[in-house]
């Protein structure tokens, strides 16, 4: 028995009728060491996720949520389940569930039907519907086996529109929006506009449809509106998602937009490698967001944080802040966690912990580009405790992106120091500790910084770095004049100062360092 056990069970969030717990020992990322879950003295599971979602529970009651590990005391932690007023159950609205009928209308009713303080329950079946719209005070709960199984046609969808001027002829209303810019947009799948209080949950799936006959297929991507995201929160506040699964969505799978206070647990977000624009979560301009115990294999970034386009960030100015990632699991991927690139208002406090990279294109990856604005202030950025395995380049950070309008125009792809103005991105304080990388290909460290407006100061700090035996030649950074290469060490341009400290390269070709443009560089090797 280990005698000095720390404790590590915490309950993350309580509904009425579930509880998501994390328990997690010493060097647990999405994974920890196997336990068992008892509930009120009876046995209710086996897991191995560090965060796991308890269900079944009776609204309003009491309960002892005990752990038991091989080799440890056990843990206990105690819970109270909230109110629950009443449960509509859609198929008592006329919901089919026969994977054939349109129950959008009945499920919709039921939404609209619910009162405060009580749940609408999806029973096991396949609902196809085009999209539904959230109410404030309830719960949308998905039960197991239950599949909203989205129809893949935009001549049924809503359309927001980017904006609609107000009354008093200066503030405007914007509903719908698209990498940053207020343009019309097809509603979310599930779509919240200004809502509180919500929570959707369960163990059933959200499946958008989307394939390369529809929505991943050339001409639709190009479209306006813009794809629908499989769910768009926008002005939202105290807003939950917990538990279900997230499968082809056409866009974006979670896009919280102006909002504050959510929770994203113990979800399971998919889509094929190949698929175009299907980000896991996109927290845009957001403030307190938690997102832990989430499984990602997804066809681009797996967590992007953004603040909106230029136009944005001048009118508006909201950074994104105070987001807290862990215990999560990335597969695939164009980046784990990526930080822009419509990132026009900035970013503050920002943490990754306890998490794993597998096989992503990029670990951490910072992106901005000249254009995005002197409030872009990237900052507060800490990467720690992180496994990565057969991750292309590790570590990036990337001042000349150059997807999107304007991208690979002179201005932004120019490596000579052009006049700092309003249209000037800041790249701050970046810190990156307790960190092993197996299996790299491309690149292990490729900082990029403006020459007018250097990167101002990466510490990294026990970081172990080790290059596949052959590794795969690849593009470290999405940038003008990057060519692929492969083992690339340590590639550092335009930064103030760069501390490494117990940081090992290890099996790169070449040169293991190559800095320019570098004014202060302190690599001290234990």
């Amino acid at each position: 028995m280990n005698a000095d056990h720390t404790q590590t069970l915490r309950v993350l969030a309580v509904t009425a009728r579930s509880a998501v717990i994390q328990t997690a020992a010493e060097g647990a990322d999405y994974f920890t060491s196997p336990y068992e879950l008892w509930v009120n003295g009876a046995f209710r599971l086996r897991s191995e996720k560090t965060v796991e979602t308890v269900d079944g529970l009776t609204p309003g009651a009491d309960y002892e949520l005990l752990i038991k590990r091989a080799g440890q005391r056990p843990e206990t932690v105690r819970v109270r389940t909230r109110r629950e007023f009443v449960t509509l159950n859609v198929r008592d609205f006329g919901a089919h569930g026969d994977g054939a009928t349109d129950d959008t209308a009945y499920l919709q009713a039921a939404i609209l039907t619910c009162p405060e303080d009580s749940r609408v329950y999806i029973p096991k079946g396949d609902y196809r519907f085009t999209n539904l719209f959230l109410k404030s005070g309830i719960t949308l709960e998905l039960g197991e086996g239950a599949v909203l199984r989205a129809i893949p046609d935009g001549d049924r969808l809503p359309i927001l529109p980017g904006r609609i001027d107000s009354g008093d002829g200066e503030t405007q209303f914007r509903p719908g929006t698209w990498e940053g810019r207020p343009v019309d947009c097809y509603a979310g799948l599930i779509t919240g506009l200004d809502v509180e209080n919500v929570t959707v949950c369960g163990r059933g799936t959200l499946d958008g449809s989307a394939d390369f006959t529809n929505w991943w297929n050339q001409a639709y991507r190009d479209a306006r509106p813009s794809r629908p995201k499989a769910v768009f929160l926008n002005r939202c506040k105290n807003v939950a998602v917990m538990g279900i699964t997230v499968k082809n969505s056409p866009a974006w799978n979670l896009h919280p937009y102006f909002s504050q206070e959510l929770r994203f647990y113990d979800l399971h977000i998919q889509s094929p490698a190949n698929s175009h624009n299907t980000d896991g979560i996109d927290p845009e301009s957001c403030r307190d967001v938690e997102i832990a115990g989430i499984w990602f294999s997804v066809g681009d970034d797996c967590i992007a944080v953004k603040s909106g386009t230029y136009a944005d960030g001048v009118t508006y100015g909201r950074t994104c802040t105070d987001v807290r990632i862990h215990h999560c699991l990335m597969e695939r991927g164009h980046g784990g966690v990526t930080v822009g690139s419509e990132i026009a208002a900035g970013v503050d406090r920002i943490s990754i912990t306890d998490c794993r990279f597998v096989e992503t294109d990029r670990g951490l990856r910072v992106k901005t580009r000249r254009g995005r604005g002197k409030d872009s202030y990237l900052r507060g950025i800490v990467f720690d405790r992180v496994r990565m395995e057969g991750v292309k380049t590790a570590f990036v950070i990337n001042s000349f992106y150059f997807c999107g309008p304007d991208g690979k125009s002179e201005y932004v792809a120019s490596k000579e120091a052009l006049p700092v103005d309003d249209r000037t991105p800041r790249v701050g304080a970046v810190e990156i500790r307790n960190v092993v990388c197996t299996g790299c290909h491309v690149a292990g460290i490729y900082f990029y910084g403006l020459p007018e407006s250097k990167i101002e100061k990466v510490v990294m700090e026990n970081v172990k770095i080790a290059f596949a035996q052959d590794p795969e030649p690849g593009v470290a950074a999405m940038m003008t004049g990057c060519e692929p290469d492969a083992g690339k060490g340590v590639f550092i341009r335009n930064a103030r100062r760069v501390e490494l400290r117990n940081v090992e390269v290890a099996g790169c070709r070449g040169e293991p360092v190559d800095l320019d443009g570098v004014d202060e560089f302190d690599w001290d090797r234990k």
